[in-house]
Formats: structure tokens, C-alpha cells, sequence
């Protein structure tokens, strides 16, 4: 269980092996954790606790907002108002990228994971 939940429910899937970021896990523990972050949502739906939806969240880096650097998923139980939010800056709603530049980055990374 997260010591400091955004609500009630909130728990932390951590491996027990120490990897400060996603980088330094294999993707079969990737895998694994996710796996298991289903299972607890699942879990948590069932449990009674108030949630009309569940948040995902692995930070990964500072600029991520990871503040303890050890990999770990959080599954947290959300429902309307709770005041847990992500900000979005002005920008997110004007902007859109072209889509060339889209296609352009895709490609990029396409060819990084190959």
C-alpha cells in the first residue's frame, strides 16, 4: 500500500529485484509488473473501496516526477472530484503537431526499437 495514497486503495507494485528506471528492467519484468498491476486493479475494483476508475501511473525519471528511484507502478483508484490530477500547460489544448512531424518521429522510433 502507498504511504502517502492519493485514496484509499492506492497500492504500489514494486520487483523485489532494485532497478532505478524503466532502462535498467528486462521486458519479461516489465511485463510482470503490469501483469500484476492488473490483477490489483482488478482487486481494487472488487474491494469495495470507492472507484469508478483506476490510474496506471510508472514515473520514470525526475523530470517524470519519480521521486523514490526504484521502477514501481502505481494503481490508483480514481472517481469524480477525488482532485487527483495531472496539469496540462496552455499550450496542450492549441497546439497540434503536423502530421508529418507525427509520421517523421514515429519512424524514428520505429527504427530505435528494431
Amino acid at each position: 500500500m502507498d504511504i502517502r495514497p492519493v485514496n484509499a486503495g492506492h497500492v504500489l507494485v514494486i520487483p523485489t529485484r532494485h532497478a532505478a528506471s524503466l532502462a535498467d528492467i528486462d521486458p519479461s519484468e516489465a511485463a510482470d509488473i503490469m501483469t500484476l498491476g492488473q490483477s490489483v486493479a482488478a482487486a481494487v475494483r472488487a474491494s469495495g473501496v470507492r472507484c469508478e476508475g483506476i490510474n496506471l501511473m510508472l514515473a520514470d525519471g525526475a523530470a517524470a516526477m519519480q521521486e523514490v528511484f526504484h521502477v514501481h507502478l502505481h494503481v490508483i483508484p480514481r472517481y469524480r472530484g477525488d482532485g487527483f490530477r495531472l496539469h496540462f500547460s496552455p499550450e496542450y489544448y492549441t497546439r497540434q503537431p503536423e502530421r508529418a512531424q507525427l509520421d517523421e518521429t514515429a519512424k524514428t522510433l520505429a527504427g530505435l526499437m528494431s
